[in-house]
């Protein structure tokens, strides 16, 4: 069942844990851009039509409404402080 009051959601970090959380928030009626690393990943999703993806992180901001709502989704450490920063 679809939500009443959809929002849109930016998810960086579309590994299994990421991608499965996009999959459920789309299926119940939500907008998700995503973002990873690995531009394959956000190609496999956005080829689903699951996500608008974004392959840079400027690109995915810029895809994000106001205000913007931003899920990071990523592994402990290096990759973690890279992405914030």
């Amino acid at each position: 069942m679809a939500t009443d009051t959809p929002m849109q959601l930016g998810m960086v970090g579309l590994g299994r844990m990421g991608a499965g959380i996009v999959r459920r928030l789309v299926k119940d009626g939500h907008r998700c851009v995503g973002y990873d690393v690995n531009p394959e990943t956000v190609g496999k999703l956005t080829d689903e039509g699951v996500i608008d993806g974004a392959t840079e992180l400027q690109e995915f901001v810029d895809k994000l409404e106001k205000p913007r709502a931003v899920w990071i989704m990523v592994p402990a450490g290096h990759i973690t402080d890279s992405t914030i920063e």
